[in-house]
Parts: C-alpha cells; sequence; structure tokens
C-alpha cells in the first residue's frame, strides 16, 4: 500500500502510460510534417495529364488543370492518401501524371487546396501547414 505521500501504482503506471501517448503523438506530428518532399529542382520530365482527358468529369478537369499550373508546389506536398506506400508516389504531384488523382477525393482536395493557397501567395510552408491541418486527426 501506498504510503503518505506517495501514488499507488495505478496511479504511477497511469502518468507513465500518459507520458508514453504525448510522446507518441509528438513524434507522429513530426513525422507526420517531415513526411512533405522537396520539391525537385527540375521538373521538366514530369507531366501532368491532360485536363481535357476527363472532360467527362468538369470538377476532375478542373483540378488537374489547376495541377499543371504549380507543379512545383505539388511536388514538395506529401499527398494524404498515403500513394507514397500503396503506389510509389514521390509527391502529391505524381497523383495527377496519370488516372490515380482521377480517382481519388483526397488528392483532388489537396490540389485544390494547394492552388487556392498559391493564388492568395502563401508560401509552400503555409501551405503544408493547412493541408495538414486538414488531415490530421
Amino acid at each position: 500500500m501506498a504510503g503518505a505521500g506517495q501514488a499507488s501504482p495505478v496511479v504511477r503506471y497511469s502518468v507513465i502510460a500518459l507520458g508514453v501517448v504525448v510522446l507518441g503523438l509528438g513524434l507522429a506530428t513530426l513525422r507526420r510534417d517531415g513526411r512533405h518532399p522537396d520539391p525537385r529542382a527540375d521538373l521538366s520530365t514530369v507531366v501532368v495529364a491532360p485536363a481535357d482527358r476527363y472532360a467527362s468529369y468538369p470538377e476532375v478537369a478542373q483540378v488537374y488543370a489547376m495541377a499543371a499550373e504549380i507543379p512545383h508546389v505539388l511536388d514538395g506536398l506529401y499527398c494524404h492518401c498515403d500513394c507514397s506506400r500503396h503506389s510509389g508516389h514521390r509527391s502529391l504531384l505524381d497523383c495527377f501524371r496519370d488516372d490515380h488523382g482521377a480517382g481519388c477525393d483526397i488528392c483532388l482536395h489537396e490540389a485544390a487546396i494547394a492552388y487556392q493557397l498559391t493564388l492568395e501567395g502563401r508560401s509552400l510552408k503555409e501551405i503544408r501547414r493547412a493541408i495538414d491541418a486538414e488531415y490530421s486527426g
């Protein structure tokens, strides 16, 4: 039994467990922020699929047109659909090289956010923070 002024084993273990959870969340946040790739200096070999390919889907075509305007921004963003794991993509830009982005609401939404924030003059760092905030949790 715990003496006067000493925490019980249950309380001590609860505090330790809480500390581990908080540390884990902190590390997860650091990893998430660190997932964004540095944009490549030369994007001349990266081609966004033509927007008119998706003419039957105007919203999709619009985002592909946006992606073609800001490849340097998209190349500096981690895609929160985790396609780096399941499709080998390097950045959000890779989602728009083919049909992947057309079939993924996360890719489309992330690119639209990046485009709007770019138009507003936001920095890549600010765009990353906004997108991470949108998809955290």
